[in-house]
């Protein structure tokens, strides 16, 4: 009988401990990182049923070249270049003080000689980009002030990788090979221009040429060549991988192919970014840790709050808020993967023994394994400035209509519903907003349109139609997607982001959408067309005749993906009746005109 591949059975566990961890601990509130975590010690250091976590953390170690490469797609060189303060001047004392800190606790408990208490001091300095990010991502707030700040501290330590390992090299063979550390930085300095260059003048033509075979498998292919060969390039030249793709992703921001990059490496970047996290509990050497148990209890704790209070003491000095303050201390004090690197690299250079490189790797490891938990307690105990919030009394409420949401939007479409005398319950999170609207004289109730039981309360096993009126896309999808699940009947008529939301919710089968934008939009052309010298009877002609292809086209989209349809956008000046096809199809990528121009 044929047994069945080792490989196989591997992937097969990891996957497994994937779907059976993170559900679970998501419903704990841990987070799926701590989840992931768990299933990796389970499975490799408890049960041993994986033998080799070594080859699974380093093909995993491509989850995070796929999630600095997708930040990278959202950080525009200017705005990269507003953050230089935080990256270069918070992220320098950080990394300098902390290391040196580190280095001197090393160097007092005999850890190494002074060489090893500088690398392993360093090394301790590094966070893990990976954990950090994930934290972030769970909780939504990858964009607040301390998010922001903690990426630029995480973005300068993935830049100091390449002096620390040149440092190993100089302390290792001493004063002679001192000009190893100029060639190794110039090779690496012009890796970056040669990454740059080829970022702005090739890869852009490249995609035109690519979009243009309409094959959606070779855009998927292209996107993972451009990930993979940019960290591959990096790597070669000294640089962590990691970064080459960031600077990949920086290059491409401006592109109108990022939407298209960043919709095809998403899945990767999910699924390997939970294989890292399930390798790091894998490598955890629980026998390293018990036979240095003690040392461990004390310096693990010991180093996390050192780091914690320079990034605090930093962070307030460069103008954080206490709050803020706290929750990068909170999120940054672990080690890093790039410690990993560093440690393996000087075992080689024989300033680290093997076993003090071991203990140094399972103190980083636990380290990672505590940040969840350190981060989740600070956010429940951190005192931060909540939004005022109303009691909720729905006494009153049902009628045909229940609108989620009375923002700009709502409040225009009521006013339709009103006039035809329709009634309508309306519900919002925010008390200034209801006390705005109750001053015009509208009857409106306070709730988070998002909970099933304010749902209920507000009457909407009454209505006969539910409008999702909400201005954040996410908060609408949070809403389309609890009401499907929960009351499967309802007639759902939401308001759309953008296109790409637009297909979205289509996806979901809501009876009408409508882009925020798109009617507006129309009708401010055709008043421009108008005083421009079109009649008013033309203008309106070519406002239908968009109108139409905009809705053809996305059918089309629906079926055939994102670059579908091209050839039904206007690329120059639009004409009266007849309308002339452009004659060849224009190279853009359908989400980027939808930002540029929503009623594309």
């Amino acid at each position: 009988m044929a047994t069945s591949d080792p490989m196989l059975n591997e992937t097969l566990l990891l996957l497994g401990g994937a779907v059976l961890a993170a559900p679970i601990f998501k419903k704990l509130g841990l987070g799926t990182v701590l989840g992931y975590l768990a299933a990796g010690i389970v499975i490799g250091p408890i049960l041993r049923l994986i033998n080799d976590p070594k080859e699974v953390l380093h093909v995993s170690e491509l989850g995070v070249v796929f999630l600095l490469f997708i930040i990278g797609l959202e950080l525009k060189p200017s705005r990269l270049w507003q953050m230089r303060g935080d990256i270069f001047v918070l992220g320098t004392a950080q990394v300098v003080i902390s290391g040196f800190l580190l280095t001197g606790l090393a160097w007092l408990v005999g850890l190494s000689s002074w060489q090893g208490s500088i690398i392993a001091g360093f090394g301790l300095a590094l966070s893990s980009t990976a954990f950090a990010l994930q934290i972030l991502a769970d909780n939504g707030e990858g964009n607040t002030a301390y998010g922001r700040r903690s990426f630029s501290i995480l973005l300068f330590q993935d830049l100091a990788i390449v002096p620390l390992l040149a440092l190993v090299t100089l302390l290792g063979a001493g004063a002679t090979e001192t000009s190893t550390f100029f060639r190794d930085f110039g090779v690496a300095a012009a890796a970056v221009g040669l990454l740059v260059l080829a970022g702005r003048y090739l890869l852009t033509p490249m995609f035109q040429v690519i979009a243009r075979t309409g094959a959606r498998e070779v855009m998927l292919a292209a996107a993972l060549l451009v990930v993979l060969g940019s960290a591959i390039i990096m790597q070669l030249a000294g640089l962590s991988m990691a970064m080459g793709a960031f600077l990949a992703g920086v290059m491409l921001a401006e592109s109108s192919y990022r939407h298209e990059l960043e919709a095809d490496i998403e899945p990767f970047r999910g699924l390997l970014l939970a294989m890292f996290f399930i390798a790091v509990g894998l490598s955890l050497e629980l026998g390293a840790i018990l036979d240095n148990l003690l040392l461990i209890l004390l310096g693990v704790p010991a180093f996390m709050i050192v780091k914690a209070l320079v990034l605090y003491g930093l962070s307030r000095l460069w103008g954080s808020t206490h709050q803020d303050a706290a929750s990068i201390a909170a999120l940054l004090p672990q080690g890093g993967e790039f410690g990993f690197v560093l440690f393996t690299t000087a075992v080689a250079a024989g300033l680290l023994t093997p076993a003090t490189s071991s203990l140094l790797i399972a103190s980083v490891t636990l380290s990672m394994a505590l940040t969840p938990l350190g981060a989740a307690l600070t956010r429940r105990f951190l005192v931060r400035e909540k939004r005022e919030e109303l009691a909720e009394d729905f006494d009153g409420a049902g009628a045909d209509v229940l609108m989620v949401g009375f923002s700009r939007f709502g409040q225009i479409a009521a006013q339709i519903l009103l006039a035809g005398g329709s009634d309508v319950t309306m519900i919002d999170d925010s008390a200034d907003r209801i006390r705005q609207a109750s001053a015009f004289g509208f009857r409106i109730y306070f709730g988070d349109g998002t909970r099933r039981e304010v749902l209920v309360a507000a009457g909407i096993e009454r209505a006969k139609i539910v409008a999702v009126c909400t201005h954040k896309p996410e908060i609408t999808d949070k809403v389309v997607n609890m009401i499907r699940a929960e009351f499967p009947d309802v007639r759902l008529y939401v308001r759309s982001y953008d296109r790409i939301h637009t297909l979205s919710l289509r996806a979901r089968e809501v009876e009408y959408e409508l882009r925020e934008t798109l009617e507006s939009g129309l009708l401010f052309g055709r008043k421009m067309l108008e005083g421009l010298g079109t009649s008013e009877a033309q203008a309106a002609e070519i406002g239908d005749d968009i109108r139409k292809r905009d809705e053809e086209r996305l059918q089309i989209q629906a079926a055939e993906g994102l670059t579908a349809g091209l050839h039904m956008l206007h690329t120059r000046p639009v004409r009266p009746e007849p309308l002339m096809k452009p004659k060849r199809a224009p190279i853009l990528d359908p989400r980027d005109a939808a930002e540029q121009a929503d009623t594309l």
